[in-house]
C-alpha cells in the first residue's frame, strides 16, 4: 500500500446525523471513488473513550457508522476503509510522539483550554477537574492517526485547524530529532462545505442534542424535520432565507438552480408547513436507497466486519513496514 492522499476518521460516539453526512461522508464517498486516490478513511474508537465509557454505545455507533459510509456509496475497494483499533501499530506510535511531544503544546489545544475555563467559571479549587489524560494528550493521538499513514492532505472543520498545525510541530520535531521520516500534513478546510443548523438554529450536533439522525424511518425523519424552529411569520409574508434554518438545510443537498428557485418563494411568502414539508420529499428521496441498504447492513453485522477487516490488511501493509523503520530510527530494534 501507499501512503495516504487523504485520510479523515469519525470518532464512534453516537448516530450518524444530516451534519455528518454533509460535512464528512459525502465528500469522502466522492474522493473514494477516485482511482488516482490512495484515500483512507477509519473509524475513531479510540477517541470515543474521551467522552463515552459505555461499551454498548460504542460498539453501537461503530456498527451504525461504518453502515452508514457503505450504504451511502464508499468505494472501500478503492480506498482504505478500518477501524483505528485494529491497527496496533496506531497506539504504538501515538506513545513514541508522545515522548518527543511539549507539555507547553498540550497545553494551548482547544477543548483542554476550554475544560479549564469552564472549572475556572465555576469556582472549581483544581482547574483540571474532571480532565483525562486521554482528553489532554488527544492531539496526540490524533497525529499518531495522521503520520501512520503519512497523509499528505487531511480534510477538518476549521475546530480542528490547530490539532493539524501540533500534528505539524509533532512531526518536524521527529524529524529533527531523529530521521526525517514523516510528511508535514496539509490542512485542507473546504471554505465552501456546509456546516449544517440544528433544530435549534445552532451548528447540528450531537453535543446540542438538536441533530437529525440520518437513517430514521420514513415517519421519524418527517417528525424531525417538523420540529425545526421558525419565527412567528404568517404564511403570506416575505421571509429571509438566508436566515432560516429549513433553507439552510435544503441548500445543503439540492442544487444551485433548485435553491435558487425555493429562495424567491420564500421573498414572495411560503407557509412554513409547506417549506418543512418539501425539505422532507427532497431528503427522503435521496436518502431511501441508501436507507434500504442501511437497514441491510444493520442487520448483517458480519458484512461490515469483513469490510473493516479486509480494510485492516490494506491498512497494515503499510503501517507495519512503517513502524519498523520509525523503531530503528529511534534505537529501538534488535541487538544482532
Amino acid at each position: 500500500m501507499k501512503n495516504a492522499d487523504f485520510l479523515t476518521g469519525i470518532t464512534t460516539s453516537g448516530t450518524p446525523h444530516l451534519g455528518n453526512y454533509v460535512g464528512a461522508i459525502r465528500p469522502a464517498v466522492e474522493t473514494s471513488k477516485d482511482p488516482a486516490l490512495t484515500s483512507y478513511y477509519f473509524l475513531a474508537d479510540y477517541h470515543s473513550l474521551i467522552k463515552n465509557d459505555d461499551p454498548k454505545k460504542r460498539r453501537q455507533s461503530a456498527l451504525e457508522i461504518a453502515a452508514a459510509w457503505i450504504a451511502l456509496g464508499l468505494d472501500y475497494d478503492n480506498c482504505v476503509f478500518y477501524r483505528q483499533s485494529d491497527i496496533p501499530e496506531i497506539p504504538e506510535l501515538t506513545w513514541i510522539l508522545t515522548c518527543l511531544t511539549a507539555k507547553g503544546l498540550m497545553n494551548r489545544a482547544h477543548a483542554y483550554k476550554a475544560a479549564v475555563q469552564e472549572n475556572e467559571e465555576q469556582k472549581q479549587k483544581d482547574p483540571d477537574k474532571g480532565v483525562t489524560m486521554g482528553l489532554f494528550s488527544y492531539p496526540v493521538l490524533m497525529a499518531a492517526d495522521i503520520l501512520m499513514f503519512n497523509a499528505r492532505k487531511v480534510p477538518v472543520g476549521k475546530d480542528q485547524i490547530q490539532h493539524l498545525e501540533m500534528t505539524r510541530d509533532i512531526a518536524a520535531r521527529f524529524n529533527h530529532t531523529y530521521k526525517k521520516l514523516f510528511i508535514l500534513p496539509e490542512v485542507v478546510v473546504d471554505e465552501t462545505a456546509s456546516v449544517l443548523s440544528g433544530l435549534d438554529g445552532r451548528k447540528m450536533s450531537k453535543s446540542y442534542n438538536n441533530f437529525i439522525p440520518l437513517f430514521d424511518t420514513e415517519k421519524r425523519l418527517r417528525k424531525m424535520i417538523m420540529k425545526i424552529q421558525t419565527n412567528s411569520l404568517p404564511p403570506e409574508a416575505p421571509k429571509d432565507p438566508e436566515s432560516c434554518t429549513i433553507f439552510s438545510i435544503y441548500k445543503a443537498f439540492a442544487t444551485a438552480e433548485e435553491t435558487n428557485a425555493l429562495a424567491a418563494r420564500y421573498r414572495e411568502g411560503i407557509a412554513w408547513g409547506t417549506a418543512k414539508q418539501e425539505l422532507f420529499e427532497y431528503i427522503n428521496e435521496i436518502l431511501k436507497a441508501p436507507r434500504k441498504r442501511y437497514d441491510e447492513l444493520i442487520q448483517n453485522p458480519g458484512d461490515i466486519e469483513a469490510v473493516l477487516q479486509k480494510g485492516a490488511v490494506k491498512a497494515r501493509e503499510f503501517s507495519v513496514p512503517f513502524l519498523d523503520k520509525i523503531r530503528k530510527s529511534i534505537g529501538i530494534q534488535s541487538l544482532v
